[in-house]
Order: structure tokens, then C-alpha cells, then sequence
């Protein structure tokens, strides 16, 4: 009589959550300690992002949303540099192995997965007694030689970037008892809207062969407008003017801009926009913006690419440079 393997706790958990996600084939259904992406003379783009319990969401975050930021702040990226979704590795570190909490983050997960066409390929599980950390490591699929990176700004390029800016900034503000819930006190659908920009991003995919074909240079919005704004000035040795009126901003946004509840640097240096910032030329912007059109996704120009290496100058309505604080969130 031969006595069956004995089955660890770990391998229980991938099991019972985390195989069902591993439909591709390269992924050998989370059997072996590796996989396979194959590729077909495209370049393969890497991203990763970690998100870490206490630092990029709540620990009252429900399960379902903490799951779905995790893996849409990496498509974020890949959206940015114009590349499809292929598929993504899972670190999870838990303090407990709880169904209440795996269940509906892995149910979230896969439905993510799906609909992104973006599958699971393998990962590790750990514990870990200090706070809980997710962190994906995802690949997508471009044309030889075409990602669109931080370095191609060129004078003249107008500034872009997609939806609004500053909601999710504004979401965490709601959830710790800041300035905006108060005044938005009595508003719960904008209250609502807001928290859901920040637990629940929305990565521009659909514009990724847009930008792909018309950017000149592109990153997401992960710390901030203005900090991220400057990243890519540095990175392709120009600076630039952003007419900050022109910044697209929700209605929420811009009525606790008008009740003077919060001041504009809030949403040029809040964190987790997760939209697509990117340059182009004159005629290329105005095709990336009636793609944006065709898509359902609103993107602005705000600004201009100018010579020089100082740091982008932001002007209000009547041009006068405004002094930021801060540029962005910073981990350090």
C-alpha cells in the first residue's frame, strides 16, 4: 500500500484559490515552479508594483478591491507604454489564512484577469506577521522596438493625460476623515465616486495602441501629476509649461476647489491617479484624442514641452507660476 503525498497548507491554498486563474497554458495549472510566455518576435514589457496594507490600501479595504488594485496598477503600466496585457505572477504575504478574505480576492483577481485577458502564471505564497503585501509582476506583448518610453518628449509636444486628476487623492481623504468628507458630508454618490478612485483604478488599456502610435513619450500617473510630470521632463532632457485650468478635474474635485476645501496642489501631487500621461506632436495629439473619444475616455492636453532642464513651470488662469510644495507622493 503506497500512502498518498501529503499536501502542505501552502499548496492547499494556491489549490483551492489561485489554480482556477491559471488557465493558460504556459502556466502548467501552478504545478511547477516556473512558466513559459511565448513570443512571437514581439518584445516582452516587465512591470511590477506591490501593494502594501497600510500604505497603498486600508485594512478595512474590502478583499474584492484590494485584489483589483493590485493587478490594475500594473495594467496601468503597460497601458502606458502601449503594450497588451500577456499575463502576471502573484506574491501574496498574508497574516492568516482566512476564506472569508482569499475568496472574494481571488473571485476579484480572476474576473480581473479575464476581462483584461491578462492570466495568471505562477507567484509564491508566504506569511508574514507584519502587515499584508501583494505584489504582481506583470508581462505584456508589444512590437519589436515600439514601447513607448520616458526619454522621446521633444519641445513642442503638447502635454496629455487621460480622465481626471486627483480623485483618488481625494477617496483617501474621504476614508480618513479628511477636509473632503466633511464637506461632502451630505453627498454620498460623490463621496462614493471618490473612494472608488481610490480603491478601484481604472487602467487606460483601450488607449494602448493609441498611444502606441502616437506618443512620443508616456508613463501612468502613480505619485502625482507634477512629480510624474517631472520624471519624464528629466528622463528626455526638456522641461515644460502646464496651464494647471486646463488639468481635468471631477465635479466633485472642482467644487471642493470652488468651497476652497482643498487647494489645487492636492490634485497635481496626489497619488494613485493611475491615468496615462504622455506627449505628441500637434497633429498626433489631436488623433490620440479622438481616440480617446472613440474609446470613452477623455484625454486633455494641459501643457507644452519647452527646452531647458529646470522643472516644469504649472500656471494658473492668469499665467503666474504657482509655488508647489510638493510634487508628488514619495514612499521615503
Amino acid at each position: 500500500m503506497t500512502n498518498a503525498p501529503e499536501t502542505s497548507a501552502e499548496d492547499s491554498l494556491i489549490a483551492r484559490y489561485f489554480k482556477p486563474l491559471a488557465t493558460d497554458p504556459g502556466a502548467f495549472a501552478l504545478v511547477d515552479d516556473a512558466a513559459i510566455l511565448s513570443s512571437s518576435g514581439e518584445d516582452i514589457v516587465v512591470t511590477t508594483d506591490a501593494v502594501v496594507e497600510g500604505v497603498h490600501y486600508l485594512a478595512t479595504d474590502p478583499p474584492d478591491t484590494i485584489a483589483r488594485k493590485a493587478l490594475r496598477v500594473n495594467l496601468s503600466d503597460l497601458a502606458a507604454k502601449g503594450a497588451a496585457p500577456a499575463g502576471f505572477v502573484l506574491t501574496l504575504a498574508l497574516r492568516a489564512k482566512e476564506d472569508a478574505w482569499l475568496r472574494p480576492f481571488a473571485d476579484a483577481l480572476g474576473e480581473d484577469a479575464n476581462s483584461f485577458g491578462c492570466p495568471l502564471l505562477g507567484g509564491d505564497t508566504v506569511s508574514t506577521p507584519g502587515p499584508q503585501m501583494i505584489s504582481i509582476t506583470m508581462f505584456g506583448r508589444v512590437p519589436k522596438g515600439r514601447m513607448v518610453g520616458r526619454t522621446g518628449a521633444r519641445p513642442g509636444d503638447r502635454i496629455l493625460v487621460t480622465g481626471t486628476i486627483g480623485d483618488a487623492a481625494l477617496g483617501l481623504d474621504v476614508l480618513t476623515g479628511g477636509a473632503a468628507a466633511t464637506v461632502l458630508a451630505s453627498d454620498p454618490a460623490a463621496r462614493e465616486a471618490l473612494v472608488s478612485r481610490y480603491r478601484i483604478p481604472q487602467p487606460r488599456n483601450v488607449l494602448a495602441q493609441a498611444v502606441r502610435e502616437h506618443a512620443t513619450a508616456a508613463m501612468d500617473v502613480s505619485d502625482g501629476l507634477a512629480g510624474d510630470l517631472t520624471k519624464l521632463c528629466a528622463a528626455s532632457g526638456v522641461s515644460a509649461t502646464v496651464d494647471v485650468a486646463s488639468v481635468p478635474r471631477s465635479a466633485a474635485a472642482a467644487g471642493l476647489i470652488a468651497r476652497s476645501a482643498i487647494c489645487i496642489e492636492t490634485l497635481l501631487a496626489g497619488g494613485d491617479d493611475y491615468e496615462v500621461l504622455c506627449t505628441a506632436p500637434p497633429a498626433q495629439s489631436d488623433a490620440l484624442i479622438a481616440a480617446g473619444r472613440a474609446a470613452g475616455v477623455a484625454v486633455t492636453a494641459i501643457g507644452t514641452i519647452v527646452p531647458g532642464l529646470e522643472r516644469p513651470r504649472f500656471l494658473d488662469g492668469q499665467g503666474q507660476e504657482l509655488t508647489l510644495k510638493r510634487l508628488s507622493y514619495s514612499h521615503f
